[in-house]
């Protein structure tokens, strides 16, 4: 029997101080810059905003957001979030989360603090650990901010793991204002200790954007390399179907080029950028993310009910990651995200891209190659 008190509805009073004044501070320069160092086109954001503004008190949520796009800059987060109204920038529980490299963003604690108050959650690369992949702890939480608390698996308490290290060369952080039974976090590899935003109420069915491309891919015809599936786990998965707008970006390529030269590190000024916000393709209607989100229902009935078990939100037995039938959702839901990218980037007046870029295939022919130019002309960043 679970004798610890229920978790308290949000963060403690400083981290929320904390995490406001970093969110708000970057949002307004993001802004500033987007807008007066650099000109910005946007479509669709009035949409958009309604979309926020719909969703402004927790309380009233009855699904998730993810935003979708390419990925052209490694500052593209939090340059396109510029485009939002000052009045939306402090808004920490309106505002997005996103998945950040836990090898570039979290190697210490320093760093950890200002990404874990900035809203990100860190994710290891499977290019760069064999951490990464689908099923690592981060998607579970992710999947359970777009969801709704609480949930069948406790979350770790001081008292139950290791003791957090904290030396500043420790990525280790917890909320340090909490009491010790209000110590909710989650390790990425057994070792290390975050925050998990998503045991709090003020941050069920929390807004994510995703970069599905899984890196920076500035190509010469503005095309996307393929989608990663991580996203479909986001789709299938929560106890709802999320909103989710895909949008289109532009121009912060030239702010941020790979092939840059000194001073690699100063983004470049006098740009014109373009955000377009696309319709909504999810929610409660009837789409295709709706009927593939029935078929993974049935699925999880399934191997429940083989099991003899129910499974907490966000775990998976086997049969769920790599079984046939789930592995050809997963593959269908990406492919179909996808296609809702293109569609707002076909909106945006480009002429329709060779299928074949939509394939893992496809891009198996850079070989090792990871970073840098590539032999179509596009230019590939780590992110």
């Amino acid at each position: 029997m679970d004798t610890n008190p229920p978790p308290p509805q949000q963060p403690s009073l400083p981290w929320r101080i904390g995490s406001a004044l970093l969110m708000g501070f970057v949002g307004i320069n993001s802004r500033i810059f987007m807008n007066v160092a650099n000109s910005t086109e946007v479509h669709g954001l009035d949409k958009f905003l309604c979309t926020l503004d719909r969703r402004k008190d927790p309380e009233r949520r009855t699904r998730g957001l993810i935003t979708v796009s390419n990925h052209i800059c490694v500052m593209d987060d939090p340059f396109i979030w510029g485009v939002l109204p000052f009045s939306y920038q402090l808004d920490l529980n309106n505002h997005r989360w996103a998945l950040a490299a836990h090898d570039i963003c979290f190697t210490n604690k320093v760093f950890s603090t200002l990404f874990s108050l900035g809203q990100t959650l860190p994710t290891h690369r499977i290019g760069h650990s064999p951490l990464g992949g689908l099923f690592q702890p981060t998607m579970t939480e992710a999947v359970r901010l777009m969801s709704h608390p609480p949930f069948t698996t406790p979350y770790s308490s001081p008292t139950s793991t290791t003791p957090v290290d904290k030396s500043l060369s420790s990525p280790d952080i917890t909320d340090p204002f909490s009491s010790s039974n209000h110590t909710y976090t989650y390790s990425t590899n057994g070792i290390d200790t975050f925050p998990a935003p998503s045991a709090y109420d003020t941050r069920q069915y929390s807004w994510i954007h995703v970069f599905p491309e899984g890196r920076v891919h500035q190509h010469p015809q503005k095309m996307m390399r393929y989608f990663k599936w991580g996203i479909a786990r986001l789709i299938l998965e929560p106890d709802e179907c999320p909103d989710i707008i895909p949008m289109w970006l532009e121009g912060n390529d030239q702010i941020m080029h790979e092939a840059r030269e000194w001073p690699k590190f100063v983004p470049r000024i006098n740009k014109r950028c373009g955000v377009w916000f696309g319709e909504n393709v999810g929610g409660d209607g009837s789409t295709i993310f709706n009927e593939l989100r029935r078929q993974w229902q049935e699925l999880v009935a399934e191997d429940e009910k083989k099991e003899g078990r129910g499974f907490a939100m966000g775990v998976l037995s086997d049969g769920l990651k790599y079984g046939k039938e789930a592995v050809a959702l997963r593959e269908e839901c990406t492919k179909q995200i996808r296609k809702a990218v293109l569609a707002v980037r076909r909106k945006r007046g480009l002429a329709d891209e060779d299928p074949k870029q939509g394939l893992v295939e496809t891009w198996r022919q850079e070989g090792e190659k990871r970073e840098g130019k590539m032999e179509d002309g596009s230019w590939v960043g780590r992110t």
